[in-house]
């Protein structure tokens, strides 16, 4: 096997498409260190173990010695990233783009070689555009291209505005990739629309047009829906060890071999193995105390990863959690159930009042990770344990 083809098989992992994997295949041999772009618009102050999927996926470029391009849309979250939105996004303000990017530069560490990222902002030349560059630039598009994309063609069939400015993120995006002169752009599954305007744009200034690599999105903790804050299905890479591990620990048998698959970096062959131990008897508890402590010990520490362990073990395995506690089933439709009522529906409190005071003072957790959002809705699929103090136990199904 050469260098090229176990390029090949570790950046192809975990990958959804690859346009054009010939092309990659090429590039990958060239006597020259390759230019992966990636950008993160600064929407929110902290990164999630979903965001580190794609992260992850950069530092394999960094350790087969390619050049990483961590690119802060600092200009383009101006704007507001129209992806998957059936309504007009609302844009951030300069000082929450300001905020949240200082933050990010200190995260992606924890995962990236800093001596091959380079972090860039793309206000360092779209400003520098001014309103006649944009308008050539705006030139090489159609109109009829830019509705093939899913979300405007919705919007636009079912009489949904679509500002103006929408219309010139993925442009603005795709000439991010004329600035750095990407040889490989990388993002989520919904980002593909825009990294091919990136290609179109690139062969219009006669460049090669870059490679473009999507990546799954990393479904939540219900294992139904995208990690995302807003959801509360996420476990955020500065959270603390013992949070950390009671949300992975809360995660599906099944989800947990997606996670091992686009969060892990133990090898193909492990993993399998680790499925064919299940498969014979093995308890998917202990192989899920594996990944749990490997994503710990990524973000904290070693120590950290085996004290959250032992700590989740004396609380859940040692005589804490009572064995014969009430089961309910939660059933709602399709639609999902709220926190408050959720407690409420298992008896666990009174009221949705009591609930709130509850989550607002700590007391309540769901699988030991202590919930802090009111707003939280447990999903079609949830499983897990619903606790209130240190005495009320519910374990709830969701319908």
């Amino acid at each position: 096997m050469n260098d090229v083809t176990q390029a090949l098989e570790l950046i192809t992992r975990g990958t959804e498409e690859i346009i054009k994997l010939e092309d990659l295949e090429e590039r990958l041999g060239l006597d020259r260190p390759l230019r992966v772009k990636v950008g993160f618009d600064p929407t929110a102050p902290d990164l999630h173990i979903g965001h580190t999927v794609i992260i992850n996926k950069m530092r394999q470029f960094q350790d087969l010695g390619h050049q990483v391009i961590f690119l802060i849309g600092d200009f383009t979250g101006l704007i507001g990233d129209p992806t998957g939105k059936n309504i007009t996004r609302k844009p951030l303000t300069r000082d929450e783009i300001d905020a949240n990017a200082e933050t990010y530069a200190e995260q992606v560490f924890k995962i990236l070689d800093p001596e091959r990222t380079e972090i860039r902002f793309n206000s360092e030349w779209i400003e520098a555009l001014g309103s006649a560059g944009m308008i050539r630039l705006a030139a090489k598009y159609t109109v009829a291209r830019m509705l093939e994309r899913d979300d405007f063609e919705h919007r636009f069939k079912s009489g949904q505005p679509i500002a103006i400015h929408e219309l010139l993120y993925p442009l603005a995006q795709g000439y991010d990739s004329v600035m750095l002169e990407a040889d490989v752009e990388m993002g989520g599954t919904d980002q593909k629309f825009n990294l091919l305007v990136g290609r179109h744009l690139q062969q219009h200034f006669g460049q090669a047009p870059q490679i473009t690599i999507t990546l799954p999105l990393l479904e939540g903790t219900d294992g139904v829906q995208k990690m995302s804050k807003s959801l509360g299905n996420y476990v955020g890479i500065t959270e603390p060890p013992d949070e950390m591990f009671g949300k992975l620990m809360s995660i599906s048998d099944e989800l947990m071999w997606r996670y091992f698959e686009l969060l892990s970096f133990r090898r193909t062959a492990e993993i399998e193995a680790f499925k064919a131990e299940v498969g014979g008897g093995a308890n998917p508890r202990d192989i899920k105390f594996l990944l749990c402590e490997e994503l710990i010990e990524r973000f904290h520490d070693r120590a950290a990863a085996v004290q959250a362990r032992e700590t989740f073990i004396a609380r859940f395995r040692e005589g804490q959690m009572p064995e014969d506690m009430p089961e309910r089933a939660l059933v709602t439709g399709g639609e999902g159930i709220g926190i408050a009522n959720a407690l409420k529906q298992c008896g666990l409190v009174a009221s949705n009042s009591e609930a709130f005071r509850l989550i607002d003072q700590g007391g309540v957790r769901i699988d030991g990770a202590k919930v802090d959002d009111r707003a939280l809705v447990l999903e079609p699929g949830f499983s897990g344990v619903l606790q209130v103090g240190k005495r009320k136990f519910c374990k709830a199904d969701v319908d």
